[in-house]
């Protein structure tokens, strides 16, 4: 991970300085680097460009670690997007009880056959039967990730104390 003066050697960052040079932003506690995993994973579901901003805008408000929640972000990538977009549809789904046939792979309209007022009818509606899930389905997967990772850094950081601690004591100990 960088630290905040390699960051603000680079030339194009160097004019956030007064905004991003803050110790929350680059804090390694507990409690901080769990949040800015949380925020990580939750942006991380964010359409296309997006992900970053929301990360670094969360991040920000939040006061957690800027560089961990960024690259938490990363988890989504050309071959995990399409997995965790049907994920969150079927996520989706199951939180507004839909059940039947109907399913991501359900295929649009034709286009022949209709003419194109019945086709774009057919459309929207082919879009609205897919949107809701997803659209429910995206920010829920993302909380749900954002809480699960929380609470595993959080498990994993203490698990990791104890063991230290119990190592120190050890060693302690054996003199």
């Amino acid at each position: 991970m960088p630290d905040r003066d390699m960051v603000f050697a680079n030339r194009y960052l160097r004019p956030l300085a007064p905004w991003l040079d803050r110790p929350a932003y680059w804090s390694w506690n507990r409690r901080k680097v769990a949040l800015a995993f949380a925020v990580g994973l939750f942006s991380g579901l964010m359409p296309g460009p997006t992900q970053m901003l929301a990360a670094a805008l969360l991040a920000l408000v939040l006061r957690v670690n800027l560089p961990v929640a960024l690259a938490t972000t990363l988890y989504t990538n050309p071959f995990t997007y399409l997995p965790l977009y049907w994920l969150a549809y079927e996520y989706g789904r199951f939180l507004l009880d839909v059940n039947g046939a109907e399913s991501m792979s359900t295929p649009p309209p034709e286009l022949h056959n209709l003419d194109f007022a019945s086709w774009l009818h057919a459309f929207i509606l082919w879009c609205q039967s897919l949107g809701l899930p997803l659209l429910l389905g995206v920010p829920a997967l993302g909380l749900t990730l954002a809480v699960t990772g929380y609470l595993l850094v959080r498990l994993a950081w203490r698990a990791y104390l104890v063991f230290q601690l119990k190592k120190r004591r050890r060693k302690r100990g054996s003199h």
